[in-house]
């Protein structure tokens, strides 16, 4: 979804939920990425790691959820300028993730508006896995 008007400071970035982390995709990214982590596809690490029962899903792909919900705001990946994030919790096959953020700025640089936002992910049940800040561009 494409904004028309340019998003003002307090205004929420549509949020996005993930409604379920799915095992087999964070199993197939820990061979995309060669993490050879095994939190990520054996459940006995998991359990020795004292991390439960659930495959962890990588911090990468989480963040990645939010740069999703920042382009489909923005229309865009392209749009998508800077992400920094801080990793703060687990995400584990199964959780569902919550993405949000809220406009802090609005500028114009170099023929661009610039929104400045913060964002976050959380996981199904409340938990703030990811804290952050971001960029986006939105057409003069």
């Amino acid at each position: 979804m494409t904004t028309t008007t340019l998003p003002a400071v307090g205004d929420a970035v549509p949020p996005l939920r993930v409604d379920s982390v799915e095992a087999d995709k964070i199993r197939i990214m820990a061979l995309v990425l060669q993490d050879p982590n095994p939190i990520h596809f054996d459940l006995a690490a998991v359990r020795a790691a004292g991390l439960g029962d659930r495959e962890v899903n990588q911090g990468g792909v989480t963040m990645a959820f939010v740069m999703n919900m920042l382009a489909a705001w923005a229309g865009s990946r392209a749009a998508v300028r800077v992400v920094d994030c801080r990793f703060s919790a687990n995400v584990f096959a199964g959780d569902a993730v919550d993405l949000g953020g809220t406009v802090t700025a609005v500028r114009e640089v170099d023929g661009e508006h610039l929104v400045d936002c913060e964002v976050w992910a959380d996981s199904g049940d409340g938990v703030r896995a990811i804290a952050g800040t971001a960029t986006v561009a939105f057409p003069v």
